[in-house]
């Protein structure tokens, strides 16, 4: 039997991993299973705010408080679609999964409406795309060395500021990701 125990664990690339996708990026790993593992990439904010996202979807928004809340680069896969990361319950949503008993994934609009009516959860990240790997393809990327994981910490996501949230990761496991070198073993 496989062990599937990624999900509520951080992602960090390792400096050599040079895919633009992914280089220099952290995600938090929402699910893992034999089918595979899906995540999405929270230290990428992109040059565009809630504001011109609720104005794109016509959802108003012009009051909410979280309209100059950054929206972030998810990831390559599904890239025209919303997968908002928060705290608290997936019950209230259309399409949500309980990740953590106070993480939840939702994919759908009625998220997005409620916090451009200034309600909604208090703490989240709205990200555009996600990170998605076939059943076997992260263990083995991890295997060659391209990551390293540690498991998920909601301060990190929520209370540090998207720039400093790698070396935050990082720090769980008392590493230094800018003292590592790309060839391991070489001078």
């Amino acid at each position: 039997m496989q062990h599937f125990g990624l999900k509520d664990h951080f992602l960090m690339a390792m400096p050599h991993l040079e895919d633009p996708n992914f280089a220099g990026s952290l995600s938090y790993l929402c699910d893992h299973d034999e089918k595979g593992t899906m995540g999405v990439i929270v230290n990428r904010p992109l040059e565009l705010t809630l504001e011109a996202l609720f104005e794109q979807l016509e959802l108003g928004g012009e009051e909410s408080p979280h309209r100059n809340a950054p929206v972030y680069y998810g990831g390559p896969v599904h890239k025209d679609r919303g997968f908002i990361l928060h705290r608290g319950s997936s019950t209230p949503w259309d399409s949500s999964i309980q990740v953590t008993e106070e993480l939840a994934l939702t994919t759908s609009m009625d998220m997005l409406q409620a916090l451009a009516a200034g309600e909604g959860p208090e703490d989240f990240l709205v990200c555009l795309g996600c990170a998605g790997w076939e059943a076997g393809q992260l263990e083995q990327e991890i295997l060659d060395n391209a990551w390293l994981t540690v498991e998920g910490r909601s301060d990190i996501l929520f209370e540090v500021p998207p720039e400093q949230r790698l070396g935050a990761a990082a720090g769980i496991l008392g590493i230094d990701l800018n003292l590592m070198t790309r060839e391991a073993g070489h001078s």
